[in-house]
């Protein structure tokens, strides 16, 4: 059964819910009809002047792309352009949709990369957190993976202290012959900026993994 034109009338914000439940199932029930007439009206709603559906609309959208990134992945120049936004959860959330659909389109993400850092290096954890998974993805194929694994390197370098470890266990799948020495000593010299043991663990347990 498709999902009727007043898609709105069911996200959170027009249900008075404050938790997600409500996003989630309608981005489920999208999902399941293939209804791109739904995702289209979410995606104009995004610059609508309340901020409560434009979080609701991008939830749903990002929502859709986890699991369905073909969906999405046509409104790629929409998500670049709103990495601007104002509104934080905005910005982190098409920044949420971008990961979902990098792999997608590899060439234009890395073209905007430029545009994706300086938006992460001056956004929340969130929005640099989606960030650096892109740089992951871009490093996985083999096309970008030069250019994108020094690029990671830099990230990796300058990265907060309570996120270097999770980082650099999502980069482990893109360490191959070429970079292995470049990403130890590369742990190994952030390994003295770690103040917690259970971080200093995770690390030690990487470089023990690769050698």
């Amino acid at each position: 059964m498709k999902i009727p034109l007043d898609v709105l009338s069911k996200i959170a914000s027009a249900l008075n819910r404050r938790d997600e439940v409500p996003n989630q199932e309608l981005a489920k029930e999208i999902i399941a009809d293939e209804d791109r007439q739904a995702i289209q009206i979410l995606i104009e709603h995004l610059s609508h002047k309340n901020k409560a559906i434009q979080n609701d609309c991008i939830k749903v959208i990002y929502e859709i792309g986890e699991s369905r990134p073909d969906l999405i992945v046509s409104y790629f120049e929409i998500f670049l352009e709103m990495l601007g936004s104002k509104n934080n959860r905005l910005q982190w959330g098409v920044m949420t949709a971008l990961n979902y659909i990098a792999h997608l389109k590899p060439q234009e993400t890395f073209h905007h990369l430029p545009r994706i850092l300086e938006t992460a290096e001056k956004g929340s954890v969130i929005t640099r957190d989606h960030a650096i998974n892109i740089i992951i993805t871009l490093a996985n194929t083999e096309k970008y993976r030069t250019e994108a694994f020094a690029l990671l390197r830099e990230q990796l370098l300058g990265s907060p202290i309570n996120q270097f470890a999770m980082y650099a266990e999502r980069t482990v799948p893109v360490v191959d012959k070429d970079n292995k020495e470049q990403f130890i000593k590369i742990l190994e010299t952030r390994m003295q900026d770690l103040q917690k043991e259970s971080q200093k663990k995770r690390v030690e347990k990487i470089i023990r993994k690769l050698s």
